[in-house]
C-alpha cells in the first residue's frame, strides 16, 4: 500500500495522550510511525507551570525542542540552560536530561525524537486527554 505524498492535520484533528496520571506535561501527536510511517516522532509537548519531564536518556536517538511559547530550564548531564520562546535545543543520545517549565504560564515544545525509539508507543499508552482552549490558542496562533 503507497503511503501518502502529503499528510495535513489540523490542531483538532491531534491525538493527545498523558503517559502517566501523575506527569506533568502532556503530548498532542503531531507524526508517529504507527500512523503515518515514519521512524520519527513529533509532538507538541505541554508542560503545566511547574511542569517537567522525568530525568530520562535515549540509547539511539537524537531528541530535538523548539520553544513555541513559555519558559523553562533545560538540564542535561550536569549542565543547566535557560530556554524560551523561539530557542532550539538538541539532546544527543545517552544524555541524561530534563526539561522544567519556569514560567507562569504553560510551556509549548514542537518536539521531535530521532529515531522513534518506542517514543511514541510509550505515548500512545497513555491517558487520552484534550487541547483546551489556551493549547488552541497557543497552536494556532489565534488571540
Amino acid at each position: 500500500m503507497m503511503e501518502a505524498p502529503m499528510v495535513v492535520r489540523s490542531a483538532r484533528q491531534i491525538d493527545v495522550r498523558r503517559i502517566s496520571p501523575t506527569d506533568t506535561n502532556y503530548f498532542a501527536i503531531l507524526f508517529d510511525p504507527e500512523r503515518d510511517g515514519v521512524d520519527l516522532v513529533s509532538v507538541v509537548e505541554i508542560f503545566a507551570v511547574g511542569g517537567r519531564t522525568p530525568p530520562n536518556t535515549h540509547a539511539r536517538a537524537h531528541e530535538f525542542f523548539y520553544v513555541l511559547s513559555g519558559e523553562g530550564i533545560a538540564y542535561c548531564d550536569g549542565q543547566a540552560r535557560k530556554i524560551a520562546r523561539g530557542d532550539a535545543l538538541m539532546l544527543r543520545p545517552g544524555a541524561t536530561h530534563q526539561v522544567v517549565n519556569t514560567g507562569a504560564r504553560k510551556l509549548y515544545t514542537l518536539t521531535f525524537m530521532v529515531p522513534n525509539e518506542d517514543f511514541a508507543e510509550l505515548i500512545r499508552a497513555g491517558d487520552p486527554l484534550s487541547l483546551d482552549d489556551e493549547d488552541l490558542r497557543t497552536l494556532t496562533g489565534s488571540c
